[in-house]
């Protein structure tokens, strides 16, 4: 199992992209994902299975994502959730294209 050391954070807050921000979770609390988002109602069940597939692809069971979304797309969000893992000290699988 994998995991972060820091909080650390990718993105930004301009129409249609995500910033995404991610923290270590305690021992045995899972992936907690807090979500704001402009399209919440239509696909903010989609947002969360994007993150949490994405983070479960790299191993890591206990973080806390907040995600703040402003129309991204399914590869932004994705590639803004690896990015911040990464910055976080989080040691990537491999790359997801």
């Amino acid at each position: 199992m994998a995991s972060i050391a820091k909080t650390a954070q990718a993105g930004t807050l301009e129409s249609s992209d995500v910033m995404i921000t991610v923290a270590p979770g305690t021992q045995g609390s899972g992936i907690v994902i807090e979500l704001e988002s402009i399209v919440l109602a239509q696909y903010g069940e989609d947002i969360k299975i994007i993150l949490e597939k994405t983070v479960k692809d790299q191993g890591i069971t206990d973080i806390y994502i907040k995600a703040v979304d402003r129309g991204a797309l399914d590869c932004t969000i994705c590639a803004r959730t690896l990015a911040a893992l990464s910055r976080a000290g989080a040691v990537l699988k491999e790359e997801i294209i």
